[in-house]
């Protein structure tokens, strides 16, 4: 038997080749989180029908904003003319 014949004459049950898009059969760019196994390409085009929704985070605007610990701490300290952050 030569080597060719026996090169691949199992299927895989293991790696990358065992593994294809549940949608078109494309083997790179495979989604496999929770479980899904849809390539890239066929996630953008049914990712709404799936359930996943993009999230639009809003913007707080400078007034909003308040100044984090570290930097409130930093203020204290160069008030009483000691420059360090600790």
């Amino acid at each position: 038997m030569a080597h060719a014949n026996v090169w691949n004459s199992r299927p895989k049950s293991y790696g990358k080749g065992a593994r294809q898009c549940r949608v078109c059969a494309h083997r790179a760019g495979l989604i496999r989180k929770y479980n899904l196994n849809i390539c890239r390409q066929c996630f953008r085009e049914y990712a709404n029908d799936i359930g996943f929704h993009k999230v639009k985070f809003i913007d707080i605007t400078k007034e909003q904003r308040r100044p984090s610990f570290f930097f409130f701490f930093f203020l204290l300290n160069v008030d009483s003319h000691i420059f360090t952050l600790f």
